[in-house]
């Protein structure tokens, strides 16, 4: 079963928001209550096939991109997902994974079910490919996911989502890239951030520098101490230059689609175009109940 985990994604709440609004209006029996349910229903509708065919319109025209040669910035990638390290470990199955989220409900006596407890894991995973790879940060992301456990124990119903090793992953978010080719040092504001730290501790300091003894440091021994900072600071560099360059893909900031998921791009348009019809549809329905109840209303 596939199962949308986005928090605030309208087609999540939309189906049981209609249901739910039909029961209010039959409860009101009044021409008024049914005008307003049905408004109601016709604005989440028309908001959520909008955000629906925004994600549609967004999968289909982003390229897929190969991690070596990605751009900086809004991009689209597919591969296999590894874990980064030691992998994450299901709340509830306890069953390794790359990504977990669960929910745990009980029943209450008027037979409904109450949440008890919810968690989600943030840890990065590994997105690799045929040329390289990066670091999946899924934090405030939109994951769909097929893989999805339900079992029920006593009064209890326990329900666990996960993205697992091995699986095809799609993500579409803001790629970057953090290293020595992409680092970014100033090496005069480097130098004194170096000496201010220097300075918090004098007697270390003048141990150092003050070669005449005699309490402080004078022009020639500044120098001497600005030089010292310098090559520190182009070692430092040095080192920097020399790691690796890390991927990373994250949510971007200009709240573009953060999308996460094990199915391919194909399958997830059509999830999407399906649900854009179903929005309209019960948008033009209750449009039509509308204007049956002014209509009725009249005779």
């Amino acid at each position: 079963m596939l199962v949308s985990l986005r928090r605030d994604y309208a087609h999540l709440v939309t189906s049981g928001a209609q249901l739910l609004l039909l029961l209010v209006g039959l409860w009101l029996e009044s021409r008024n209550g049914w005008l307003f349910v049905l408004s109601l229903m016709a604005t989440i509708s028309i908001l959520a096939w909008l955000s629906a065919l925004n994600r549609l319109r967004t999968i289909r025209d982003t390229p897929t991109s190969k991690i070596a040669s990605a751009v900086q910035g809004y991009v689209e990638l597919a591969g296999r997902g590894h874990p980064f390290g030691e992998p994450v470990i299901g709340q509830l199955s306890l069953l390794p994974c790359l990504w977990c989220r669960y929910h745990i409900e009980q029943r209450e006596s008027e037979g409904n079910w109450k949440t008890v407890d919810r968690g989600e894991s943030y840890d990065t995973f590994i997105l690799r490919d045929e040329t390289g790879e990066c670091v999946v940060d899924p934090e405030n992301a939109e994951i769909l996911t097929r893989h999805r456990d339900q079992w029920h124990d006593g009064d209890y119903r326990y329900t666990e989502w996960k993205l697992i090793e091995h699986d095809s992953i799609y993500v579409i978010g803001q790629f970057r890239t953090q290293g020595g080719s992409s680092l970014e040092f100033d090496t005069r504001e480097e130098i004194g951030a170096l000496l201010a730290e220097w300075k918090k501790d004098m007697p270390a300091l003048l141990k150092r520098f003050d070669l005449d003894g005699n309490g402080t440091l004078d022009m020639q021994e500044w120098m001497l101490a600005r030089s010292a900072a310098r090559r520190e600071v182009a070692n430092m560099r040095r080192e920097a230059e020399a790691q690796a360059d890390i991927n990373i893909i994250s949510r971007p900031r200009g709240g573009e689609l953060f999308l996460v998921s094990n199915l391919d791009q194909a399958r997830l348009s059509r999830r999407y175009l399906l649900w854009s019809w179903v929005h309209l549809l019960i948008f033009f329905g209750a449009l039509g109940g509308i204007g049956w109840v002014m209509q009725s209303a009249r005779f």
